[in-house]
């Protein structure tokens, strides 16, 4: 426990990524082979479930610490942070074990089969037996909240500093819905068939924003462009008989889109498409909008009404393998023609489609296509080198997304709620409002947009400002105007607005702006009209 939490300081005190990588690196190469594969999955989002509610935890801690449990609610609420509160108060101690961290993670999986006063003094005496970082590290373990800054990409490179295998191998062989009770160090990292598992996905390759426009990429010629598709990202992959659909964020999502299934029937054996999962209903030229989506989004069970209102495509844009063999290394334009063949005779109702790509000889031609995205229900253009090959993560210099300017309302400050974490004590997620008539209606929650400057200037006049306070959240003077930026508009019978954004965030503080000036519930409805 004590490398691990040695491992954990140097990640976390550094913003470099050379002194991570090379801290990854050390700790994969004298690590024990039980250690290095729960550090992995810890490192890569998978952590054990919470063993202890948080109630129990604050109340114990406040035992140890020989505090009233009001102060350290408060101290709680100041910090921000549970598992670092709790270390915090507990009373020094000089940590005289060691034991591993595979010694820890399996001591609190046990504890569900404990009677809770087994659990407080499992809990009590691991307090009193760790020290410094390691006792924060299994408050964090304990909670269930263990999250650490380390890229996919960035553990990836550390591993192939520690065993001689290529990046791109490496990142292969962490897809996918592998666990430490199902797998072993050895299994997933070294042996020789670990990508032999049918499920498991290829990483995907991710796109920057161009923020410049097209011109800075040189001529034209060598470029493709398509439409950037308003759904979600994801590989299906047909093998051994079966398919599997998983979503960019490494989630297995094939029970929910089971009208894919249907692809066995269509393309052969050992095919992986990257694509866009959307909602299109037959006979319509143009795919549904996001929000169509949303209600297939959070079903792993999909009843049979569902799948008749809202029927799941995969719109296929790149073909990551073929027959078995990984093509990924190949040049775009080849992979794109390599996937017009397998899709040229594809059935009208079958689950695929391909997805157009979009001619052009200028930058200005494109431009005006662009122009016409959210008539095609898309949020923007694709623009892709024909010579590069599929590479793994986020890559500058051969992908790039070239979104359409967001939609922007002016909307009039109305609640606050503060932070957690590092903003705990700062005011960062609030509430707009725009007018109906001489009323303010909300409409809509963002906590992103402003600097750090502007978030403790904003908390300093709401602390000064507030009219009323419910729990955590304060109902504040309407006076300070905002400008909204979102990616869509849906109509919602939830909000009292009847709209909801998509993607919402503060684009700007209109100091500028009195708050007469704000918009009105009538102009979201003309956006929703327009672009709903």
């Amino acid at each position: 426990m004590k490398r691990f939490a040695a491992l954990f300081n140097t990640i976390d005190q550094s913003t470099k990524i050379t002194v991570k990588v090379t801290a990854l690196a050390e700790y994969f190469s004298v690590a024990s082979d039980e250690d290095r594969l729960w550090t992995v999955a810890l490192f890569s989002g998978r952590r054990p479930k919470r063993a202890v509610t948080t109630t129990r935890l604050r109340e114990w801690a406040a035992e140890v610490a020989e505090i009233p449990l009001w102060l350290f609610e408060d101290s709680y609420a100041i910090v921000g942070d549970l598992a670092e509160t709790i270390a915090l108060v507990l009373p020094p101690n000089r940590s005289t074990e060691d034991r591993s961290l595979t010694h820890w993670i399996t001591e609190l999986r046990s504890l569900a089969q404990l009677e809770e006063a087994e659990r407080k003094a499992f809990v009590m005496s691991a307090w009193q037996a760790l020290g410094g970082t390691e006792r924060f590290l299994f408050n964090k373990l304990i909670t269930g909240g263990f999250r650490v800054g380390v890229s996919q990409k960035l553990m990836t490179r550390a591993l192939a500093q520690a065993t001689d295998k290529p990046e791109t191998e490496l990142a292969h062989r962490l897809m996918g819905n592998w666990h430490p009770d199902d797998t072993t160090w050895h299994a997933l990292i070294e042996a020789e068939d670990a990508s032999a598992d049918a499920s498991r996905p290829y990483p995907f390759y991710l796109a920057y924003a161009l923020e410049d426009g097209p011109e800075t990429l040189g001529e034209p010629a060598p470029w493709r462009a398509e439409w950037k598709w308003d759904g979600i990202r994801g590989q299906l992959i047909l093998r051994d008989g079966d398919y599997y659909v998983w979503s960019r964020g490494e989630e297995l999502m094939t029970d929910r889109f089971p009208e894919l299934a249907r692809a066995i029937d269509h393309l052969p054996s050992g095919t992986v498409l990257d694509g866009e999962l959307l909602v299109w209903l037959p006979d319509s030229d143009a795919p549904s909008t996001f929000n169509a989506l949303q209600a297939r989004i959070g079903r792993k069970t999909v009843p049979k009404k569902l799948l008749r209102e809202a029927p799941v495509v995969l719109h296929a844009y790149d073909l990551l393998e073929w027959q078995g063999e990984d093509i990924r290394h190949r040049p775009f334009a080849e992979r794109r023609r390599m996937l017009e063949d397998a899709c040229a005779d594809l059935p009208p109702d079958a689950p695929i489609r391909l997805s157009p790509q979009i001619p052009f000889d200028t930058w200005q031609e494109l431009a005006e296509r662009r122009a016409t995205a959210r008539e095609a229900q898309a949020e923007g253009l694709m623009l892709k080198r024909a010579e590069s090959p599929y590479l793994a993560g986020r890559k500058k210099g051969d992908w790039w997304k070239w979104k359409l300017d967001p939609l922007t309302i002016d909307a009039v400050m109305i609640y606050a709620q503060s932070g957690s974490g590092r903003r705990a004590n700062l005011f960062t997620d609030f509430t707009f409002a725009v007018w109906n008539g001489n009323d303010l209606v909300p409409f809509t929650k963002a906590y992103s947009g402003l600097t750090d400057a502007e978030f403790r200037q904003i908390t300093a006049w709401v602390r000064k400002n507030t009219l009323e306070r419910f729990g955590p959240v304060r109902r504040v003077t309407p006076h300070h105007v905002f400008e909204i930026a979102f990616e869509g508009i849906q109509p919602s019978p939830r909000h009292k607005s009847g709209v909801a954004l998509r993607f919402p965030r503060m684009k700007r503080w209109r100091k500028d702006k009195p708050l007469q000036e704000a918009n009105t519930l009538d102009d979201l409805n003309e956006m929703l009209r327009q672009y709903g």
